[in-house]
């Protein structure tokens, strides 16, 4: 993991800033979900830029059905067995 040397501090409403040479670097848009992980062991919080994935197999796609994320592949699938 790299280090970019930026220290932010967190404020009374617990939060945090993310520089904007790393929104730019990481193509972070106003707006954009993040998902945060953390490592307890280690002591650190993990931010990442979310991808929804298929509601029946968590490939991340941007295919809807009726408002849900479903890929080609579960769809195929769910088409071959209402074909029986």
């Amino acid at each position: 993991m790299n280090s970019i040397g930026v220290v932010r501090h967190v404020d009374e409403l617990g939060r945090v800033v993310i520089p904007a040479e790393v929104r730019q670097v990481l193509d972070i848009k106003i707006k954009d979900p993040l998902e945060i992980f953390i490592d307890k062991d280690k002591e650190i919080i993990i931010l990442g830029k979310y991808a929804a994935g298929c509601v029946f197999c968590d490939t991340v796609t941007s295919n809807r059905f009726k408002g849900k994320l479903v890929c080609s592949d579960c769809s195929s699938s769910a088409r071959n067995h209402s074909d029986t």
